[in-house]
């Protein structure tokens, strides 16, 4: 262990269950008090009032970052029917309400309009940036801007309870940049009333589970301590989906050099068969992660070699 408020060298994936009402940058700095990384990052932000999975990389792992960030997520979250908010979520302001409950035969015969690749507007509260500066704080200042719609991939949308006449209960799985903000107020405009979240939680990120997750609570009760070093998840954690590509050592060192490996020759066909030209591949040597490679015109090119 290094000495007290000294960084260390710790190389992983925390997953943070992130307490309601604290934002992804404080859980981060809560957490770098305690392990003292030298580096630290996190693999999505999530919102003060929601909570769940917050992976937070350590190390090394900060250089797999958007291999967890361009992965799929999960949510569950509880839409309010009747009442838009300037936030799209329930720290907003009320600005428009509706007498309108859609029935659940109605509510299930939207929700193909909003699976798949669909158009989404990011909610004015956002932290999109218009012209430089964010459109939380241009929306904070009331100015007059806009926010273009993007496209984003919903996978699935399952209504799973109307726990009363005020809400509906949804799962989502989705790729990157998709608001769930936007989701419920789109669905309220969809149904013919006006909606927004009330409880959002993340289940899932990339490959990092609720399985994975440890309370800020409890690792904080462990302060700075063997017991809470092991919490930590191994950096190849993150690279589950990546395909993975046994090297030599004499081929591991090349790369870690920054030179690319050659796999023109017939003695390496099989290992590159599945590989399309321009894949990006997890190089391990001896089951110990190397780098994160691409295969390119019949080699293997470095792209983030992995110090470990």
């Amino acid at each position: 262990m290094a000495a007290k408020g000294q960084a260390q060298a710790v190389n992983g994936w925390l997953v943070v269950d992130k307490p309601l009402g604290i934002t992804s940058t404080q859980v981060v700095g809560r957490v770098r008090r305690i392990l003292r990384p030298r580096k630290v990052g996190h693999g999505g932000t999530l919102d003060p009032l929601a909570t769940g999975l917050l992976p937070i990389a350590m190390g090394e792992a900060t250089k797999t970052v958007s291999y967890v960030m361009d992965g799929r997520k999960s949510y569950r979250f509880t839409l309010r029917w009747g009442q838009a908010t300037e936030t799209d979520d329930a720290e907003g302001a009320v600005i428009e309400e509706s007498d309108r409950r859609p029935e659940i035969a109605a509510i299930e015969a939207v929700l193909p309009d909003f699976t798949g690749e669909i158009e989404q507007i990011p909610p004015l509260y956002s932290a999109i940036k218009v012209g430089g500066r964010r459109a939380y704080d241009l929306a904070r200042a009331q100015a007059d801007f806009e926010l273009k719609a993007r496209t984003v991939t919903v996978y699935k949308l399952t209504l799973k309870e109307l726990p009363d006449r005020d809400h509906a209960v949804f799962e989502v799985v989705c790729g990157k940049g998709t608001y769930m903000r936007s989701l419920a107020r789109d669905l309220g405009r969809a149904t013919g009333t006006v909606a927004h979240i009330t409880d959002l939680r993340r289940l899932t990120v990339g490959p990092f589970t609720e399985d994975d997750a440890i309370s800020l609570e409890s690792l904080e009760s462990m302060g700075h301590s063997p017991a809470a070093l092991e919490q930590v998840l191994p950096v190849e954690t993150a690279l589950d989906d990546i395909p993975a590509l046994a090297l030599s050592e004499t081929e591991a060192n090349r790369l870690r050099c920054g030179q690319a490996v050659s796999m023109v020759a017939r003695a390496h066909r099989d290992r590159i068969r599945d590989l399309r030209n321009g894949a990006i591949v997890f190089a391990t040597s001896g089951g110990k992660p190397v780098a994160l490679a691409r295969y390119e015109a019949g080699g293997i090119h470095p792209v983030r070699v992995l110090n470990l």
